[in-house]
């Protein structure tokens, strides 16, 4: 499972809300033109954290973000499975919110005081990576690239798809 996302304008939002296979075929024709060219998270308009999204979600709550980035807080209408369940989304006021939040804490600031014991304790997926006392390294190195992502989102007044993938 891999926690994705797609940056939208408020129209496109508008209108997957509506039509979710209309926004399907939308972010997979931009997922196959970003994958020839590997752009940078700020530009792209489409962005996957890997493995790494239950750990980023367990991290955030533990410090009281104000939106969830990771599973979105509405469910997209009447949309179909896009990997492990339908897609949700975030509006340009809450990627807004988000990014203002993210701006304020590093990385290293999120994973401090936590370590692989703690996420296998609570069972975060994958719990084997954590079992094996691996670091917090990869969680950190993905929540850098949700950063300027969502700063890039906010200044274009995007909003946001999320799904697990």
């Amino acid at each position: 499972m891999i926690g994705e996302y797609a940056r939208v304008t408020p129209a496109a939002l508008e209108r997957a809300l509506g039509d979710p296979e209309w926004a399907l075929k939308l972010v997979h024709g931009w997922r196959e033109a970003e994958a020839g060219q590997r752009p940078e998270a700020a530009p792209a308009r489409c962005l996957d954290i890997d493995k790494a999204w239950d750990a980023l979600g367990f991290l955030l709550r533990r410090r009281g973000f104000p939106v969830d980035i990771v599973h979105g807080e509405e469910a997209v209408p009447d949309a179909d499975d896009w990997g492990y369940g339908p897609p949700r989304y975030l509006t340009p006021e809450q990627v807004r919110c988000a990014a203002e939040a993210l701006a304020g804490l590093s990385g290293e600031r999120l994973t401090s005081g936590v370590g692989p014991a703690d996420l296998a304790a609570a069972e975060v997926y994958p719990a084997i990576v954590w079992e094996r006392g691996e670091p917090l390294d990869y969680v950190s190195e993905h929540y850098e690239q949700l950063r300027p992502f969502f700063r890039a989102a906010a200044d274009e007044g995007d909003g946001m798809l999320m799904w697990l993938g």
